[in-house]
């Protein structure tokens, strides 16, 4: 999939855990790890700004266009 997701290297700028960040959101880890991992089909645009809410970035820090 072109589309990378990078909430891990936010989430070590930030110096914050993933139970960290999922408990602030108000979702699961696992949840969070499906997000993370790329393997989500889709991203909601309020989950998109709760994270770049807590981690204060933009959501071009978050997701990145690799072309194949």
């Amino acid at each position: 999939m072109p589309i990378i997701i990078n909430v891990d290297v936010m989430l070590a700028i930030r110096k914050m855990r993933s139970n960290e960040l999922a408990e602030k959101m108000g979702i699961t880890t696992a949840n969070l790890s499906i997000l993370k991992t790329g393997k989500a089909k889709a991203i909601r645009f309020s989950t998109l700004e709760a994270i770049c809410d807590i981690l204060e970035c933009q959501p071009g820090d978050i997701m990145e266009y690799v072309k194949e």
